[in-house]
Parts: C-alpha cells; sequence; structure tokens
C-alpha cells in the first residue's frame, strides 16, 4: 500500500511539473489587451499613454494609422489572444501571444516588451 501511495504522489509531482497552459500576469494582460483594442480602433493617444518616453517618442500616429490599417478590418471580425510565454532580456520583461482571427486566416505573434511597468515595445508579426 505504501508504494502504491509513493507511486502516486510521484506521478502527482510529475503531472504538476509538466508545462500546461502558462498563465498571462495581470499587468501585461491589461496593457495588452488596451493596445490591441487602439490598434483596432486607430487610438494614438491610448496606444502610448502607458508608454517609456522612448516607446511615445519613437511611434508616431502615422505608423499606429498604418498598421491600423493592415489589420483593423481582421480585428473587427473577433479574435482570441493565448498567452505564451515571458521572457527577461536585460532590464526587460516580454511577454508573448498567439493572436487566432476568427476569419481563419492567419494567425500572428504580440510581442509586449516591458521595463518599470510601462511599454517599451509592441509588436504584431
Amino acid at each position: 500500500m505504501t508504494m502504491k501511495i509513493t507511486a502516486l504522489a510521484a506521478l502527482l509531482l510529475l503531472a504538476a511539473t509538466l508545462p500546461g497552459q502558462a498563465q498571462t500576469p495581470a499587468l501585461p494582460e491589461t496593457m495588452m489587451t488596451k493596445l490591441m483594442k487602439a490598434v483596432e480602433e486607430n487610438d494614438y493617444a491610448a496606444f502610448v499613454e502607458d508608454g517609456i518616453p522612448e516607446f511615445k517618442a519613437g511611434v508616431t500616429p502615422q505608423i499606429l494609422e498604418g498598421v491600423s490599417l493592415q489589420i483593423a478590418d481582421r480585428m473587427k471580425e473577433g479574435y482570441t489572444c493565448t498567452y505564451l510565454a515571458e521572457l527577461k532580456q536585460r532590464e526587460f520583461k516580454v511577454y508573448l501571444w498567439k493572436v487566432t482571427f476568427t476569419d481563419g486566416g492567419d494567425d500572428a505573434l504580440v510581442k509586449l516588451v516591458v521595463r518599470d511597468d510601462l511599454v517599451a515595445g509592441f509588436w504584431i508579426q
């Protein structure tokens, strides 16, 4: 009986360490949602509001408009974001999501870069 309990405990421990659906940290999730909505609506003020100074200086209204023109129609039809991973790169935290569009077309990869709880970069590929 003790051997069965030990084996069960070992199996549960192994199952707990296997990769599963990653949990999205709250702040990056909120940032990504706000940025995606800003892209969809071509809302420059909302897009740069939570950015570091370099982000605000590097993204012009014309850049956002160009991205919005390319992807907003697909976004308005609907999409889901699936959190993939968090990476540490120097003083930055990088968060990745898979975006699946309801139109059935190609998926996209979203990359959010955060420094000091502010947006340092945002890409949709």
